[in-house]
């Protein structure tokens, strides 16, 4: 059920025909976590907490650097230093404090995945390494945990849902790794502000999309350069 103070909060979201009551109920009884609290999980947890999913995991074990400003919304100057899961999840308690955030200040690997995970319904991937994605990716198969993916480099956008209703993963798109090298980080190649939180914002609506059972990208992987405003979708 919803208290008045959430019907009131969420009330314009309530009056779309594919969400209504019934469908912010189901948004407040998700649990959803987060890997990573950058510039892609940023814009994923002050939506997924602005839409009123009920229980947020936060994963990250980084702290907040100068460099990660112009991108990574949630954290200021007074920040810097800082825990990023602890800051994140303190400012997103004041922007909800209706909904339960748990807090992961540790880095995911193959050793903790599992504990981790376990309790979650969904799991977004918003790490910035293909090392601990595919960690991730196998575990939510073990788990039978569906699995929201998203990525950018340069202006292209990358998402996709894996493991939805017994539909593929990561390694059904991907089989290997890339090499580290044909894959440039942040650090080389650059990234415009603007380009993690249009994916996010992405990944936020995706995740919605599978709460509410409603149209995902199942077997499909989405491609958007924001460069061009160009976009096209691949079925595998």
């Amino acid at each position: 059920m919803l208290s008045k103070e959430e019907f009131n909060r969420y009330q314009k979201q309530i009056i779309l025909e594919d969400v209504g009551f019934e469908g912010q109920v189901k948004i407040k009884q998700a649990k959803v976590v987060v890997i990573g609290a950058g510039g892609l999980g940023c814009p994923v947890l002050q939506y997924l907490t602005s839409m009123g999913v009920g229980t947020i995991g936060i994963v990250d074990f980084d702290t907040v650097e100068i460099s990660n400003l112009h991108r990574q919304i949630l954290y200021s100057n007074e920040d810097i230093g800082k825990s990023k899961a602890l800051v994140a999840a303190e400012k997103l308690s004041k922007q909800n404090p209706s909904i339960n955030i748990i807090v992961h200040n540790t880095l995911i690997n193959e050793s903790n995945a599992e504990k981790i995970l376990f309790n979650y319904d969904i799991i977004v991937d918003g790490c910035d390494n293909f090392m601990t994605r595919y960690v991730v990716n196998t575990i939510s198969v073990n788990l039978k945990k569906t699995l929201v993916y998203g990525s950018i480099l340069g202006y292209e956008v990358q998402i996709a849902t894996f493991n939805y209703h017994k539909s593929k993963n990561l390694t059904d798109l991907f089989p290997e790794p890339p090499n580290a090298e044909d894959v440039p980080n942040c650090s080389e190649n650059g990234v415009l502000g603007s380009i993690p939180a249009i994916c996010g914002s992405m990944m936020a609506q995706e995740t919605i999309n599978v709460i509410l059972d409603t149209p995902t990208l199942t077997n499909k992987l989405l491609l958007f350069n924001c460069k061009k405003f160009e976009g096209r979708i691949l079925k595998y």
